[in-house]
């Protein structure tokens, strides 16, 4: 059993590999293989995955780190997809060229997300080919890669055939934040939820079978957010509340993680919003959709998210394998290894052992809800078992959720016609369709500026 990591110098590497390597006998792992196209970020990510699997759990997992296809995909049964085209570099122009025209700056919503999903939508179907290619023949892609919409959209248009399950772990951190709230049990927790990647809402969430959305309701309306009095008392403490734009960036700690910088903002919208549409809980990113204007005045131009990453998780993360390197002491605060890594290792376990277990993966809509487009790439419950998914059908959804839900379904559909045909056009209709860009003025303001920041990465538009 050979599971790649193509994206392997990601920061968030060293997490999934452990959690890999912790169920390595019920997914009777081999080799763990990471491939990059950046080779000496990958060998220094790396360094810190060979301690994690031989010296921090003691396994006899091969470890194989290459910038070579080839290597990296013959006879592999999964590859875990995490590519960041451009990185962080990149991401900071996505957040902040948009604010400079008075839009949200966030690197999957809004223009910013467009940005990343057409540097993403050639090298995620050249992937494709290369494991197509090498892979065995019954392989599975589990793709974590961002903008995770664009990208199925992508994939569904350009390799409809290819063996590739999308998904997300931001509703699953949600969950994590609503046990922690209400100090429950995430095993006990079974939930409903529709919506598309980053644009959802759950409809349901039950404890052990009982419904505790309307406890979780009452919480965020008495605490006037949804973060847990444990995150936000240890951050007081630590002297890190957020509020405060110019920050000191993430700590290794997920807890302060959300507490700090622009996070902040993003919980607290949860109850914004829902002070005024009660009945179901939306996830955290249609802060940007549905308060664009308040967001991008709570932000900072010149000091996005992007900037709090670098220096925080990803100054973090290299200087203390650094220190590694040069001292043979490690500390383990200077990786995270939970709820993302945990998810996507869960889901190949589900394939592998075909346990039918519930998963929260982008699809294309089929009928599943009934009103929406059939070729729609809908975020839906499913049960994974060896042949993928078997997606969870709903009744009809309420005007006011398939309304938005088509205004960014179109929007996506144009962006994606748009790069591959090579149509400024097109690709301006979908910067002027999507909900967080005030006007086709401002649309075209932003774009124009994007091709500018892009060259380098997106097809050339006429």
């Amino acid at each position: 059993m050979i599971i790649t990591l193509a994206g392997g110098g990601s920061t968030f590497t060293p997490g999934i590999v452990k959690s890999i390597a912790l169920r390595r006998e019920e997914l009777e792992v081999d080799e763990i293989r990471l491939y990059d196209i950046d080779g000496e970020r990958q060998r220094k990510v790396g360094v810190l995955v060979d301690w994690i699997l031989h010296e921090d759990l003691g396994t006899d997992i091969k470890l194989t780190v290459t910038t070579d296809p080839k290597e990296a995909f013959t006879d592999a049964s999964f590859v875990f997809a995490q590519m960041r085209v451009g990185k962080y570099a990149m991401r900071e122009q996505d957040e902040k060229i948009p604010l400079r025209h008075g839009c949200v700056g966030q690197e999957t919503c809004g223009c910013g997300g467009m940005a990343y999903g057409m540097r993403t939508i050639f090298p995620m179907v050249e992937l494709i080919d290369l494991v197509e290619k090498y892979a065995k023949d019954d392989y599975w892609i589990l793709n974590y890669s961002n903008p995770a919409a664009i990208v199925s959209e992508a994939c569904r248009v350009l390799r409809p055939d290819a063996r590739i399950i999308n998904i997300c772990d931001m509703p699953i951190a949600i969950i994590d934040v609503v046990c922690e709230a209400l100090q429950i049990d995430k095993r006990d927790v079974e939930y409903d939820y529709f919506g598309l990647n980053h644009f959802g809402w759950f409809t349901s969430i039950r404890c052990k079978g009982e419904e505790i959305l309307p406890e979780l309701r009452d919480y965020i309306m008495e605490h006037e957010i949804l973060l847990p009095d444990s995150y936000v008392k240890n951050a007081a403490k630590q002297g890190a509340m957020a509020g405060v734009k110019k920050d000191g960036g993430e700590s290794g700690a997920e807890q302060n993680r959300h507490t700090k910088g622009s996070w902040y903002y993003v919980w607290k919208g949860v109850y914004e919003i829902m002070e005024l549409f009660p009945e179901y809980l939306p996830n955290t990113y249609l802060n940007y959709y549905l308060q664009q204007k308040e967001f991008v005045e709570h932000s900072d131009p010149e000091r996005t998210r992007a900037n709090e990453v670098m220096d925080g998780r990803e100054k973090s993360l290299f200087e203390g394998i650094d220190r590694y390197e040069a001292t043979g002491e490690i500390d383990e605060s200077i990786f995270y290894a939970g709820s993302h890594g945990d998810w996507i290792a869960d889901l190949a376990l589900a394939l592998k052992n075909d346990t039918k277990a519930r998963f929260l993966v982008i699809c294309q809509n089929k009928g599943a809800i009934p009103n929406m487009p059939y070729d729609a790439m809908v975020e839906l419950p499913a049960y994974i078992g060896k042949n993928g998914p078997e997606v969870i059908s709903r009744d009809e959804i309420p005007l006011f959720q398939q309304g938005l839900m088509m205004q960014q379904v179109n929007c996506e559909k144009l962006l994606v016609e748009g790069c591959i045909e090579g149509s400024y056009e097109k690709v301006l209709k979908a910067f002027a369709l999507n909900k967080t860009v005030p006007s086709i003025k401002v649309a075209k303001e932003v774009l124009d500026d994007m091709i500018e920041a892009n060259k380098d990465y997106w097809p050339e538009l006429k």
